[in-house]
């Protein structure tokens, strides 16, 4: 779900063994991308072509992904400045079951929850590299109000500066151009019998926790069981429209797309 006045730029889909959650990385208007495609175009580009090879090939996900990410560049490299710190860029969220594994991968700042049978607490899969370069860089962001002039302002300048460290050692790695970001991403596997129920987040759904603090894991897990993915968003929504200026929970966007699957195995 986006906000009421822009184009979602998150990808959800899924086939019967898998499901591929995409958070388009949304940009300051002015700001220059080297590419004539809108982040939507990419995200439904690379969640279609990972879709397409989830649904028949059992390669390793970091391998499918890296072929997904060559495939989408060939569609724009003769139109595009695919080499631009700009261009257009999504978090990944990959899940796979297989008879025997439920095979995970995690690129940037997604969530992926997992409700094991064996433990209370579920297990919760986050890549906080960009979390950790953006922390450094937006302590005046943070004290301005949200939707500002001078917030906007910072924000375009926050974006800059966190571009430089885009897919880089030492800094952070999305979806993008470079296939080199798949063998950065987190990958690992549990027993597909392990496991009840996977939550796959963007991070504008998973605010409602990791932001807002308004619920644990657990509750979000069961907000899903027993009322679905509309009424987690809704609880987001409600919890961003209390604090439209970003005082209580600074950040950079007042709303931001936000995109659930729940998957109960």
């Amino acid at each position: 779900m986006a906000g009421p006045d822009r184009e979602n730029e998150d990808f959800v889909g899924a086939t019967p063994d898998a499901v591929v959650v995409l958070d388009g990385a949304g940009h300051p208007a002015r700001l220059q991308t080297g590419c004539v495609h809108s982040v939507a175009w990419y995200t439904r580009m690379l969640g279609s072509s990972l879709l397409g090879m989830l649904a028949v090939n059992d390669r390793p996900l970091a391998d499918m992904l890296a072929e997904s990410i060559k495939t989408v560049a060939s569609l724009h490299s003769s139109s595009c400045d695919l080499a631009h710190p700009g261009s257009p860029s999504a978090t990944v969220l990959l899940l796979r079951r297989t008879p025997d594994s439920l095979d995970w991968l995690v690129l940037a700042d997604s969530v992926l929850v997992l409700d094991m049978h064996t433990t209370a607490e579920p297990m919760v899969i986050s890549d906080n590299r960009l979390e950790s370069v953006a922390d450094g860089l937006r302590t005046r962001l943070d004290s301005l109000p949200t939707g500002s002039s001078d917030h906007e302002q910072e924000r375009y300048a926050f974006v800059e500066a966190l571009l430089r460290h885009r897919n880089r050692d030492g800094g952070y790695w999305v979806a993008s151009a470079d296939p080199q970001a798949a063998e950065n991403a987190l990958t690992g596997s549990v027993p597909t019998d392990a496991v009840r129920a996977t939550a796959l987040l963007s991070d504008g759904a998973s605010r409602l926790v990791d932001l807002f603090g308004l619920a644990s894991w657990r509750r979000l897990l069961d907000i899903l069981e027993n009322e679905g993915p509309a009424e987690l968003i809704n609880q987001v929504r409600t919890a961003e429209g209390t604090d439209p200026h970003g005082a209580r929970w600074p950040r950079s966007k007042a709303h931001d797309d936000a995109t659930v699957a729940y998957w109960r195995l």
